[in-house]
């Protein structure tokens, strides 16, 4: 993996297209995010005009943005971009240095040398997720010791996120979910600050609620992986680009507790993204029927970058797995889905939906 951003040679003489961008959350999974991140940002790419983002997804868009809007008031959008690049290459070597960042332990050597990347073959990593789902973090890290908020000091300017719209035209949407009221709540703007981002990625299991004014919040994907809406109502293009990590299907009947928790945690986190694209669809059908005023209601374009073949040998519990070999692995197959989805629809930003909802994501076969 080279130690610069991987730019490309040719450059695109017309006009960048526009996008909005909503990032899944998944663990050291975002990894794979932070290679299609890698990849619109060069000089062949898109343009960014919003970022929602959920736990690893909400870490990557803050890391990046913090870069944007830095190398932008040092020489502008094409150093911004660069800037967002390398901000987000330093995050993730960080993130491989300090190894427990999406867990409170790592799988020992010897099993990541044997087992393929995955942790179900590890004794220790199985124990221990029994162990954090029979005891509790306020039982096994009294301290509430989380080496995420280290390395978020390191990364992210808080000042940087506050002004990434007035700047730079780009603001982020940081989705988190109240313990109280099991409703999501939005941080943006003045609000954003490193512990929303740290309630955004707050798994209950693993760590403390993160208290934000007063009020306990835990992990956004429970209530928003990621949040559209925002982009929605709150943003004026209706182009919408998601970066998909969490697989909508799989295969066989888990037979293990540990291998059913790990798939009810997916269609958990799956089910609020699903609601969402549910309205979304059926408000493009009742406009293109013309049962809706146009004007009063946004006619979204949808698009979607993901790689389920490419995603498919690494279960639930890979994302806790921070091995630097592993997490450039994902960062190549982000790079390279992002690469066949400009290659195959980046004319067809501002023009017509890429993402066929209904077949995707409500099992509904089209005609």
């Amino acid at each position: 993996m080279p130690t610069t951003p991987n730019h490309r040679t040719r450059t695109r003489t017309d006009t960048r297209p526009r996008l909005n961008l909503a990032l899944q959350g998944g663990g050291s999974h975002g990894a794979f995010t932070w290679g299609v991140l890698d990849r619109l940002l060069d000089d062949d790419g898109i343009d960014i005009a919003g970022l929602s983002g959920t736990s690893a997804g909400a870490l990557n868009a803050a890391v990046a943005l913090s870069g944007y809007v830095n190398g932008h008031a040092q020489g502008g959008v094409g150093e911004a971009r660069r800037h967002a690049q390398l901000a987000l290459r330093d995050f993730w070597q960080d993130v491989s240095h300090h190894g427990s960042l999406f867990s409170p332990v790592n799988a020992p050597a010897l099993d990541l040398v044997t087992a393929p990347w995955g942790f179900t073959t590890a004794s220790l990593m199985q124990w221990t997720g029994l162990l954090m789902r029979a005891w509790s973090p306020y039982q096994v890290n009294p301290l509430n010791l989380n080496p995420l908020r280290d390395v978020l000091q390191k990364h992210v300017q808080v000042d940087a996120l506050h002004t990434g719209c007035a700047r730079c035209g780009i603001p982020l949407f940081v989705t988190a979910t109240s313990v109280r009221t099991g409703q999501a709540r939005v941080f943006t703007a003045e609000a954003l600050s490193l512990d929303a981002l740290m309630a955004s990625a707050c798994l209950p299991f693993l760590f403390q609620s993160v208290e934000i004014d007063g009020e306990p919040f835990w992990d956004g994907g429970y209530t928003g992986n990621p949040a559209l809406y925002p982009l929605i109502y709150r943003t004026e293009l209706e182009d919408i680009l998601l970066v998909r990590l969490n697989p909508l299907q799989r295969e066989g009947t888990p037979m293990r507790s540990v291998d059913i928790m790990d798939r009810l945690s997916e269609i958990t986190f799956n089910a609020s993204l699903i609601g969402e694209m549910r309205a979304i669809a059926f408000v493009q059908r009742l406009l293109k029927d013309n049962k809706l005023e146009p004007g009063r209601y946004k006619g979204l374009r949808m698009h979607m970058v993901a790689d389920d073949e490419g995603l498919a040998g690494f279960n639930a519990s890979t994302k806790f797995n921070t091995d630097w070999p592993f997490l450039t692995q994902l960062h190549r197959l982000g790079r390279e889905a992002a690469e066949r989805w400009l290659r195959d629809h980046r004319d067809d930003i501002g023009q017509r939906n890429t993402l066929d909802i209904e077949k995707v994501f409500l099992n509904r076969p089209q005609p």
